[in-house]
């Protein structure tokens, strides 16, 4: 019973860190850093979640 209930846990545990690294994606593509020096380099599929 016990292994159930860790396993569900993971999976929520997993579907809250996955939404949470899409959101931080989506906000990242859409944003510039002030300094021109540390503009850090996005993955190929954030490019889709571009609003321009």
């Amino acid at each position: 019973m016990k292994i159930l209930n860790l396993n569900s846990l993971f999976v929520k545990l997993g579907t809250v860190a996955a939404s949470l690294a899409l959101l931080v994606t989506y906000l990242n593509v859409n944003a510039t850093c002030i300094s021109f020096i540390h503009q850090p380099e996005l993955p190929e599929g954030a490019k889709d979640l571009r609003r321009f």
